[in-house]
């Protein structure tokens, strides 16, 4: 075994020791492209969501130095056909490339020094073969001598496109190697097939990629690899009832992420450190401070603040992902910015309506330190004035909300255009914000005859009465509440367990003022939990 060529199983067993949830299954997909014109794979993610353990376990199975047999006779790809035929049966090459940056003391001669590195531990287990001064030269000779093809496993294959992102010679010299390994006339020939993770798809000049011919699985169209992004429902619901986790928390905190083939996928690493702490928490975010997310909306471009306060009130925002060159440094738009966010995890992509949002809570709190610490001082001030518009409501102080209601609007005034409902009910959203913690929140939930504007629904073993929120632009605030009841909004509430308040908000236009109505609900049919279906 050595470092870089067949490295055993040893990341792998630790791995299997710890807390592992069965992702075997990319096995049987890589399987299928062994040898084929699609057997050249890159997987992007963002940070913590599994890609170093995805690569181990492919090492793990692939490299003919080790019997992993034990490792893998209980996980899902065991009763796979071909289980048997390909294991263990490969030279795995594995070049992690943030180890190669942090060992060489010139991160310039990085490229240099991993192919120096490979070729001395080529030369050692092919002996007769004469060492090249490149390893794509060196892999094709190999090939021609011995008819040994190569799997090579290449984990953050974009560091140095995020860590040296002014060193445009370096990042060329760093392409050349990568099309003279896996986009040359001799590929067919060396290679069985390349597995590849990074944050950042394939970087692209113009329209095209660097290297046509990898397969991409992004954060933006992971495609028939979606269920190994991160955790899935049903992997999460087994792992609650497992540890007596609850579940509805745990989708509060950590879900949010949504594809075509997998609807709602989890934040793997927060997931796991909530059981093992047993607490909820901001476990993804905390490996890295909110400074990076701080820099890019404070980029500003093209109406950018705008779009991330309207998703910290639970908008969405369309954009075009088309223009993004998939590195750090050329960032041109708004469109730009949304995207790397995205590849990085902080926003979500629904690909159906070319939108993006806030996931989940962990992140909402990661985008609410960045805004509190970015100068955006409006919001600032309307995320610090939240608890106390939510306690005058709960106390229905309505004179108060409308005073704190107003303070908010005046200190937005600067960054959002408020000239209509959809507005007041983006203010209203980051008013409450701190409700969210007690609440779900449901915009537009229908009930009745209509759709209530806001809804607050208290969570599991929360003791607040909960809330239909209606908005009015220039009318009234007791004519919010009059179609409340008219129209039955609360009829939905009818067998819930508790208290219910009903809140108007006007916006007057001419005095610039907000009026506030609330009353409480009572219903006359007999309460019961319904929380569980809603």
């Amino acid at each position: 075994m050595g470092m870089y060529l067949n490295i055993g199983n040893a990341g792998f067993q630790s791995v299997r020791k710890g807390f592992y949830v069965d992702k075997s299954g990319l096995i049987s997909f890589m399987n299928g492209t062994l040898g084929t014109k699609d057997k050249l794979t890159c997987v992007s993610r963002p940070r913590r969501f599994g890609k170093s353990f995805a690569t181990q376990m492919l090492c793990a199975y692939y490299d003919k130095s080790c019997d992993s047999r034990n490792l893998f006779c209980d996980l899902k790809i065991a009763g796979d056909p071909a289980f048997e035929e390909f294991l263990n049966q490969y030279d795995v090459i594995y070049l992690d490339i943030t180890w190669f940056i942090s060992i060489e003391k010139d991160v310039r001669n990085t490229v240099a020094y991993l192919q120096e590195q490979v070729i001395k531990e080529l030369s050692v287990v092919y002996p007769p073969v004469k060492k090249e001064d490149s390893l794509p030269v060196m892999l094709a000779k190999v090939a021609e001598m011995t008819g040994h093809r190569f799997i090579i496993i290449i984990d953050e294959w974009d560091a140095l496109f995020r860590e040296v992102q002014s060193d445009i010679d370096l990042q060329k010299e760093y392409l050349q190697l990568l099309r003279g390994l896996f986009k040359s006339s001799l590929t067919d020939k060396m290679i069985e097939a390349a597995y590849m993770t990074g944050i950042l798809p394939i970087k692209k000049y113009g329209t095209q990629s660097a290297l046509t011919d990898f397969r991409e699985y992004t954060m933006l169209r992971p495609k028939k690899l979606a269920e190994y992004v991160g955790f899935t429902e049903a992997e999460v619901k087994k792992l609650c009832r497992q540890y007596n986790m609850d579940f509805e928390e745990t989708q509060r905190w950590y879900d949010g992420y949504s594809f075509s083939r997998a609807k709602s996928i989890y934040s793997p690493n927060s997931v796991v450190q909530a059981i093992k702490n047993e607490e909820f928490g901001d476990y993804w975010t905390e490996t890295e401070t909110y400074e990076s997310l701080k820099f890019y909306i404070s980029l500003n471009e093209d109406g950018l603040k705008d779009a991330v306060i309207s998703m910290l009130g639970g908008e969405r925002c369309r954009i075009n992902t088309r223009t993004f060159q998939n590195d750090m440094s050329n960032i041109k738009s708004k469109d730009d910015v949304l995207t790397l966010l995205v590849h990085l995890g902080y926003l979500a992509y629904d690909s159906d309506r070319n939108e993006v949002y806030i996931p989940n809570q962990e992140v909402a709190d990661e985008f609410k330190s960045a805004v509190e610490y970015s100068g955006w001082q409006g919001v600032s001030t309307a995320l610090r004035k939240s608890e106390e518009l939510l306690d005058a409501t709960l106390q229905e102080n309505a004179q108060e909300v409308a005073d704190r209601i107003d303070e908010i609007h005046l200190a937005n005034t600067s960054v959002l255009a408020y000239n209509n409902e959809n507005a007041l009910s983006c203010v209203i959203t980051i008013a409450y914000y701190v409700a969210q913690k007690d609440y779900i929140m449901i915009r537009e939930m229908p009930s009745g005859k209509g759709f209530a504007d806001i809804a607050f629904l208290p969570r599991k073993h929360v003791d607040k009465p909960a809330m239909l929120i209606e908005l009015k632009w220039d009318k009234s605030a007791q004519g919010a509440i009059s179609q409340i009841r008219e129209k039955n909004y609360a009829g939905v509430l009818d067998e819930y367990r508790g208290n219910l308040l009903l809140v108007g908000v006007n916006y007057n236009k001419k005095d610039k003022k907000h009026e506030c109505i609330i009353e409480r609900y009572t219903s006359q049919k007999p309460p019961k939990e319904i929380f569980g279906r809603i």
